[in-house]
């Protein structure tokens, strides 16, 4: 697996890479990363509100995960200090578990998610671990019904936009003196949603879902 390939070679560069001045830290205040990131989310149902076509009682629907590209970018108040934010784009598909097994009740859910988190870089030489934690808001720009959803006569599907919690740590690796390193970053998002299937203009099927994805980058990073 590619992630596990980086993730070799980011443990080599940490035994191998020479300790980077602090002061080239120090006057960089800007750091841009490209990731190959994993979207794992879970996209269980946690309460059925409206359900006028009988849905089974045990019903229970788990969203896809997904490899998708990353972009963050970084500014450093202090060496310790900085504000990140990331722009990626990531698309799901939620489906059936128990009770409608393999039925794909959802398609192709674009979503951004919006994400600022303020880090805290801590004082080691050489790599550079950090924690960090911050809001997003989760921006759904398309959905689809799902095909087993069809046959109901369910036109359209919608989930609902939300504001959620993210916890985040993860570490930078510098590779020389001019700004270049390689990077992981963990995030955990705390953000639920609503989904909504409509028949014409009848709410047919209104269900709430936990989300709560992991993402899992790991890339190479430019400090400047």
């Amino acid at each position: 697996m590619n992630l596990k390939l980086l993730g070799s070679a980011l443990v080599l560069a940490t035994i191998a890479a020479p300790s980077v001045a602090s002061a080239q830290d120090d006057a960089s205040q800007i750091q841009i990363k490209a990731f190959a990131t994993v979207v794992l989310p879970d996209g269980k149902i946690t309460a059925v509100d409206t359900d006028i076509v009988g849905l089974p009682a045990d019903t229970q629907t788990k969203a896809s995960d997904n490899v998708v590209p990353t972009l963050a970018a970084e500014y450093f108040f202090s060496s310790n200090f900085s504000l990140e934010t990331i722009c990626c784009l990531t698309q799901h598909d939620v489906d059936g578990t128990t009770g409608l097994p393999g039925a794909e009740l959802v398609s192709d859910a674009k979503l951004i998610p919006a994400t600022v988190t303020a880090k805290y870089h801590f004082p080691v030489a050489g790599v550079k671990p950090y924690l960090g934690a911050g809001a997003t808001y989760f921006w759904w720009v398309d959905v689809e019904p799902g095909e087993a959803t069809l046959p109901l006569g369910v036109t359209r599907t919608t989930l609902s936009d939300e504001f959620g919690l993210v916890l985040q740590a993860g570490l930078d690796v510098p590779l020389n003196d001019e700004g270049f390193g390689l990077s992981v970053d963990a995030k955990h998002y705390f953000v639920d949603t609503t989904a909504r299937w409509f028949a014409g203009d009848t709410l047919a099927i209104e269900t709430d879902h936990e989300l709560d994805p992991w993402v899992i980058s790991a890339g190479v990073s430019y400090r400047f």
